[in-house]
């Protein structure tokens, strides 16, 4: 192992000993927000810890059998042979897996996020394939038990959705969908094509992690163009009855977010407003993007939503991701939700990519 990554390696383990030390401290305990983020850091440290502990084990037992052998000692040398034996392979296995460990994280991994689906070229194929996009979100929702809200959506004719915006609550939703921004494509022949054409129809899905506190991004009230309306789509008696709906504009930037999932107003400006944060920190990201040589140029893509990323083929029931060329033949399925190993693919992948720039630096 190389000794800038030891050296790091052991920084981290006087650190977890120094938090050890300080959960314990009275004075840490009495500052419950400093004694979260050493708990938090604790946590994240910990297994890195761990794993460099099980390397060191490895490392000593080859080094105490091979000063057995060297020694002379003829009956314990076959054991210290199979020893090594045993063990060989293990340094690089927890020297690869100890990279990755310390690559860096995102902070947004752990968190909720933002989904947003909008139809595009292919008219109402589009919009029908968009519905489809949202009930393949929908389903993996329910899979990994996350939660989604629906903050804005507006329904085509016939039966798609021209565009949805959705918040997917729960535990490392962002780290399993960053990676799903872009142009996504479908092939298929629509109920309404009587030659049997294979039609070419996208969408776009972004992705947005939420911003864990509004406050953190300085939005002035007077930037803020609020308009209220009432509501469309389903609800009962309520709609179009009240101006629950709110519309906020944020002049500088001209992003526009609407919510009307609410019956109430105060609550539907509050999304709306969380949604701007997120919509806001993203543009940040990005604007740091373009001037530095960012994580963004490592991942797997760019998330930009002009960009390609995927083509659904009915006809061939495969599935084509064209970033890591990755083609499965289970497209019932994964238009049922079952997309969590295409999202482990692509997070693999980028991790490697980030892993090799590592090493070259």
């Amino acid at each position: 192992m190389h000794n800038s990554m030891l050296n790091k390696l052991d920084q981290l383990k006087k650190r977890i000993e120094e938090i050890e030390s300080l959960l314990v401290d009275s004075e840490t305990v009495k500052d419950i927000d400093k004694y979260t983020l050493l708990n938090k850091e604790f946590a994240e440290l910990k297994p890195i810890v761990e794993k460099f502990e099980e390397y060191n084990q490895v490392i000593k037992s080859i080094s105490d059998a091979n000063e057995i052998i060297e020694s002379g000692d003829n009956d314990l040398k076959p054991l210290a042979e199979e020893e090594i034996k045993k063990a060989e392979d293990k340094p690089e296995k927890f020297e690869k897996e100890l990279k990755l460990m310390l690559l860096p994280k995102d902070s947004a991994d752990d968190g909720s996020a933002y989904l947003e689906i909008r139809a595009g070229a292919g008219g109402d194929e589009a919009s029908i394939f968009a519905g489809d996009l949202f009930r393949m979100y929908s389903r993996l929702s329910e899979r990994e038990g996350w939660n989604m809200e629906v903050i804005d959506i507006k329904q085509s004719e016939q039966g798609g959705i021209k565009e949805v915006v959705a918040k997917l609550n729960g535990k490392s939703v962002f780290k399993v969908l960053k990676f799903e921004s872009g142009v996504h494509r479908v092939q298929r022949v629509p109920e309404t094509e009587s030659q049997g054409r294979i039609h070419t129809s996208t969408c776009t899905v972004a992705i947005l992690p939420e911003v864990e506190e509004v406050q953190d991004i300085n939005i002035d009230k007077n930037d803020l163009r609020v308009d209220t309306f009432r509501a469309s789509g389903a609800g009962g008696q309520h709609v179009n009855k009240t101006d629950s709906a709110v519309r906020l504009t944020h002049i500088p930037s001209g992003i526009v977010v609407e919510c009307q999932d609410g019956r109430s107003q105060h609550k539907n400006k509050e999304k709306a407003l969380s949604l701007l944060a997120a919509k806001l920190k993203q543009r940040e990201i990005d604007n740091q993007q373009e001037t530095i040589a960012s994580e963004r140029k490592i991942l797997v893509g760019t998330g930009d939503r002009s960009e390609k990323i995927r083509t659904y083929n009915f006809p061939q029931g495969r599935m084509t991701d064209h970033r890591i060329k990755l083609t499965q033949h289970n497209l019932d399925q994964i238009m049922d939700g079952d997309i969590k190993s295409i999202c482990d693919a692509l997070l693999a992948e980028n991790q490697l990519a980030m892993l090799s720039q590592l090493e070259s630096e």
